[in-house]
């Protein structure tokens, strides 16, 4: 789900300096700048930035159009580093690799709230506008359209909150891409368990007492640690974690050292208004409306995503060119932190890049 929950998979968690492999290109950074964006509830931001990073180059057709545009959307909580890594990176955007950066022109984006796109942290705190997930699949909208000028994707791509943005994209835009891929994610509204463990996350950080409505002083850490918490929880696997972790002085050095000293990184209303951002989810209405090639991944130890609930067997049939893979549990999956192994569910981004190509 977040570029956090790599820790519950046993992943290196610094994602502050990406870590590049010579066989991809560096990311070329961009930012633009919306002079007033009204968000879908009214309210309205001046000078709304929004960051993203592009690797390779466009390439038009006769007729003028960018026919290699990829856009690769993020997980709640993470930003454009979750792909810039040799395990993420060094297997797709390498030459010869499915998304060949010299032959696609590769787009990612900080969603709205993330990374270095405007959010809460930067100074409005609680007064930022309250944004939901139709806001930020808007925005990144504008970055192709606006700042790039790109008006086609040949693949719409994403992991957890960015593949439940692939739903909504292939719903809002039909005609703008050739593909879609949501990769650890359901398509309807966020209910159950689901919304149940969110709920718990931002009761957790806004009833401690050094919250202070927002307008803290310093982090409120007990609230934080306790989101945490639940966040690593939904986020582990069972069987991974097990190899990992056999013993109980490595699991206790492992909460100790890898797992306790993360809260001291978030920040509360970052936290709370990336978890809120999804309360306007809701795609299964209108799948029928999604024309693309479209194939959705999960993994069957996915506990945010559980495989028992059959939501995305049943609702996948009313995507006319809709198919779905349920990756089984085995030593090389990491729960819901599987989404950003493309060596594990690569194979199937082939075949829908195949079966997709005009």
């Amino acid at each position: 789900m977040l570029t956090r929950l790599l820790l519950a998979c046993g992943l290196a968690l610094a994602v502050v300096a990406p870590v590049r492999a010579a066989s991809w290109p560096a990311p070329v950074d961009g930012t633009y700048v919306v002079p007033e964006f009204r968000f879908d509830d009214g309210e309205t931001m001046r000078d709304l930035r929004l960051h993203y990073v592009t690797l390779g180059s466009p390439h038009h057709d006769a007729a003028g159009h960018v026919d290699n545009a990829v856009l690769v959307l993020h997980g709640t909580g993470g930003d454009t580093n979750q792909f810039l890594r040799d395990q993420f990176a060094g297997v797709l955007f390498v030459p010869g690799g499915l998304l060949d950066a010299s032959k696609y022109f590769i787009v990612i984006t900080d969603g709205i709230g993330h990374g270095k796109s405007s959010k809460p942290s930067d100074g409005l705190r609680e007064k930022f506008p309250h944004y939901g997930y139709r806001d930020m699949v808007r925005a990144q909208h504008d970055v192709l359209v606006d700042a790039l000028h790109v008006d086609h994707l040949r693949l719409v791509m994403g992991t957890s909150m960015g593949g439940m943005q692939t739903w909504l994209w292939g719903e809002t835009y039909p005609s703008m891409m050739d593909a879609l891929m949501p990769l650890a994610s359901l398509p309807i509204q966020i209910s159950g368990r689901n919304r149940v463990w969110r709920d718990m996350i931002v009761d957790d950080i806004r009833n401690d007492p050094d919250y202070r409505g927002g307008e803290y002083r310093n982090e409120p850490i007990r609230g934080l640690e306790a989101a945490w918490y639940i966040e690593w929880i939904f986020g582990s696997a069972p069987l991974y974690d097990q190899t990992l972790l056999p013993t109980q002085s490595a699991s206790d050095a492992y909460f100790m050292e890898k797992v306790k000293p993360t809260a001291m990184r978030l920040d509360a209303n970052d936290m709370m208004y990336q978890f809120e951002s999804s309360r306007d989810y809701d795609p299964e209405p209108d799948l029928g409306k999604i024309t693309a090639a479209l194939l959705a991944v999960n993994s069957a130890d996915d506990q945010i995503n559980p495989p028992e609930l059959g939501i995305v067997d049943k609702d996948i049939a009313k995507v006319r060119h809709g198919r779905f893979v349920l990756l089984p549990i085995t030593s090389a999956t990491r729960g819901h932190g599987t989404h950003t192994l493309p060596a594990i569910w690569g194979k199937y981004l082939e075949q829908l890049l195949t079966s997709s190509a005009r």
